[in-house]
């Protein structure tokens, strides 16, 4: 197996210096910290309101590129703050991959600072309105979200095991199994974030106030996206956000909560094993991941 970015590149501060130098020096003496947090990339902040953002997975490469073509076509509608890149890196002899320097969003990730404002649910549904519109014939496709979720049952029966013998599981496969029976999406394919879940929006004052990392940007079924009414909402504030957004039938909110369920296990899964030290795991993903079965399983 091929070696990954991170494996093959040491991310340390000097070296984004010297990528800055050499391809955008205009910007190369601001002040650079390193933040913390990342799944396929690493990132800097770059004096007060920008950030330098490097691929370190085989795939991120590759959501950079989507990033870096489809955000600016998508931000304007927006009605919240996005990394909007404002500056491409193209690969070069110090280092052969893409790079972005974006638009900081100021605040803290969800995973740290939870969302505890009902309010949040009208937000939300503004941002995701916006953004659910029909993508055109050459938007990304993704294999893994947007698409129905009978294709995804042995990555479900996979992530149960991180809950069995607990007692929610068995609530978390009736609520999944009602999911893949309900009607299929038959409506054109919308533009999706792909991937909100607590690492991936900001908080400030206890709302939302951003949303980040759009490398996952993909078209397809709403549901996938409106699972972040359990998934980043406190509790009970789901029919707040449904009655806000007003769009979405009996089906769809059957098949948020189905992705919503397989998300939360995903989180759970993965902060496990970063309290277990394991690599790739985030510590504070597991406790997000529980609050957001509870909610989905209510």
């Amino acid at each position: 197996m091929r070696a990954s970015i991170m494996d093959e590149v040491r991310f340390e501060q000097g070296f984004v210096r010297a990528l800055l130098r050499e391809q955008h020096p205009d910007l190369a003496e601001l002040e650079l910290r390193e933040v913390e947090g990342g799944w396929d990339s690493r990132q800097w902040r770059l004096g007060s309101e920008l950030a330098v953002r490097l691929p370190r997975s085989e795939r991120a490469p590759g959501l950079l590129r989507s990033e870096q073509k489809w955000l600016p076509v998508l931000a304007g509608r927006l009605p919240l703050p996005t990394p909007i890149p404002v500056r491409v890196g193209e690969p070069s002899a110090l280092f052969e991959h893409t790079w972005t320097i974006m638009r900081w969003v100021d605040g803290d990730p969800a995973d740290r600072a939870p969302i505890t404002r009902a309010d949040a649910a009208e937000t939300l549904a503004g941002f995701l309105r916006a953004l659910h519109r029909q993508a055109p014939a050459d938007a990304p496709v993704s294999a893994t979200r947007g698409l129905p979720l009978a294709s995804l049952l042995d990555g479900f029966t996979g992530s149960l095991e991180v809950i069995a013998g607990e007692a929610g599981a068995d609530r978390a496969r009736e609520i999944w199994d009602k999911a893949v029976a309900a009607p299929a999406w038959d409506g054109v394919p919308l533009w999706l974030h792909g991937d909100l879940h607590p690492a991936n929006v900001i908080v400030r004052e206890g709302t939302l106030a951003g949303v980040i990392d759009f490398g996952d940007l993909c078209s397809g079924d709403p549901a996938t996206d409106l699972s972040a009414a359990w998934i980043l909402l406190p509790e009970g504030a789901a029919s707040r956000f449904f009655d806000a957004y007003e769009v979405a039938d009996d089906a769809t909110i059957a098949r948020a909560r189905g992705w919503a369920v397989l998300r939360a296990l995903n989180l759970i899964a993965i902060g496990r094993n970063g309290r277990l030290g394991l690599p790739g795991g985030k510590p504070t993903w597991e406790p997000a991941g529980r609050a957001a079965l509870g909610r989905a399983s209510a």
